[in-house]
């Protein structure tokens, strides 16, 4: 990558200052067009979509489903503090994500390279998750360096799609735009679970050839990507270092983000809920096996139907949050989320815990597609990659605090004490989400920067 940086002219900085502004009255977003005033193509939003279908596969394969319980029970088999030392996986990879997705955001936004980034992120966490293949009972740190590349890359990758939305969105449809990526990406997941199936019934010992299936199944899923989503802004002249640029710019949008109150406020809401959702989404194939006595093949059929739920819950959501206000949508995801934390607590047969899944699967897929609408409404359009790389900076704060605690508790306890922490994480996200104020169709007002 040649390392030529980056001078932003006055003219620039005058127009960027001006866009900000309109986003800002609520001027700049007419109904579809984008940022160049180029009309949006409903395939650019298909191609678009298949991003989450295809990176569903590795989150729902990999982490949830097939390799965290692999982890525990096989790799790092015998070890007391084994549910610990899968969270401090899972959160060494936020780590690298929070240190370097904002500057990565900021040097896309400025050489125009998202789609770039975006695919590079794909392909880099599908050759992680084939490498898995070779992981086998005591290959502790094989195993920890994959987990940390491929989920590393899956994330920074979840912050360059979701900056695509403001560019194919309207503040009137981007509420069910959002649902409809998340909405693919759990009918991605549910394929991806079929495949496995498929695997494990066909493949004597299967489960590592599970990862190179889901690996092929992530690249294939990116070709709609590839052939249909148009990187739509233009590249910014720039001088110096890529990397000292992006470290400037991002100390200048971090030193203005307290001027933009309600995103701030949001971001500290997204942090709590988002601690209880990282541990579900870490320990919920774990908590089933453990605590309630699921098979392997058990597990497979329960996040089967949650896929479908999710992404009822997503297409849902994105359709009601726009008539009703993102934070109302929002809010009632996040009560449910409380019901389910009670309910798998008290959850004492598998059939209950069914129950308690599928509920789970509304929750998540309304929570992830209004989140992503509420920062694309909060967030200047012309540095949506910047902002929602700060929205992934909270957002891997939350992947490291819900699975560490989750982990620790249930090595000091036991799962079912430390199911409650999720508790704790959803209410207090509900409490501090219903002060944030957004302009959206059917929300409140939005308070004057």
């Amino acid at each position: 990558m040649p390392e030529k940086a980056a001078r932003v002219t006055g003219h620039q900085v005058q127009d960027a200052d001006r866009c900000c502004r309109a986003v800002q009255a609520g001027a700049l977003w007419s109904a579809g067009e984008d940022i160049m005033g180029e009309r949006v193509r409903r395939r650019e939003i298909f191609g678009w979509c298949f991003y989450d279908f295809a990176n569903s596969a590795f989150i729902t394969v990999v982490i949830t489903v097939v390799f965290g319980p692999y982890f525990i029970g096989v790799i790092a088999a015998g070890d007391p503090a084994a549910n610990t030392l899968w969270g401090l996986i899972l959160a060494v990879s936020q780590v690298i994500v929070i240190v370097a997705g904002p500057v990565l955001g900021v040097m896309a936004d400025v050489t125009a390279t998202k789609k770039r980034y975006l695919l590079g992120m794909m392909w880099v966490c599908a050759a992680a998750t084939a490498a898995l293949w070779f992981t086998g009972p005591g290959t502790v740190w094989l195993a920890a360096g994959l987990v940390v590349v491929a989920y590393a890359a899956f994330s920074f990758g979840e912050n360059f799609c979701a900056s695509f939305l403001s560019e194919l969105s309207t503040p009137e449809n981007v509420g069910r735009i959002s649902g409809y990526g998340w909405g693919f990406g759990y009918l991605g997941g549910l394929a991806s679970l079929g495949m496995a199936v498929l695997v494990l019934s066909r493949v004597p010992a299967g489960v590592p050839w599970v990862f190179v299936a889901t690996a092929v199944f992530m690249v294939l899923a990116t070709l709609p990507v590839v052939l249909l989503l148009r990187e739509r802004k233009r590249p910014e002249p720039h001088a110096g270092s890529w990397w000292l640029l992006g470290w400037e710019s991002m100390g200048r949008a971090a030193r203005g983000l307290p001027r933009h109150r309600e995103l701030l406020k949001f971001f500290v809401s997204f942090l709590l809920y988002m601690s209880g959702l990282g541990a579900v989404v870490g320990f919920a194939a774990i908590y089933s096996q453990q605590v309630l006595g699921f098979t392997t093949a058990e597990n497979l059929v329960l996040f089967a139907t949650l896929q479908l739920s999710s992404a009822l819950g997503a297409l849902l959501c994105g359709w009601w949050q726009d008539r009703a206000g993102s934070v109302n949508a929002l809010s009632v995801a996040l009560a449910l989320w409380c019901l389910v934390a009670l309910g798998a607590y008290f959850a004492e047969t598998k059939t209950a815990f069914f129950l308690v899944g599928n509920l789970a699967g509304l929750a998540i897929g309304s929570s992830q597609a209004a989140s992503r609408a509420v920062v694309t409404l909060l967030s200047p359009r012309d540095r949506a990659a910047e902002f929602f790389g700060f929205w992934g900076v909270f957002g891997k704060l939350a992947a490291i605090t819900g699975p560490l605690v989750m982990g620790v508790l249930a090595d000091v306890f036991d799962l079912r004490v430390a199911v409650l922490a999720t508790l704790v994480f959803f209410a207090g996200g509900l409490l501090v989400l219903r002060q944030v104020k957004v302009e959206d169709r059917g929300g409140r007002k939005k308070v004057a920067d």
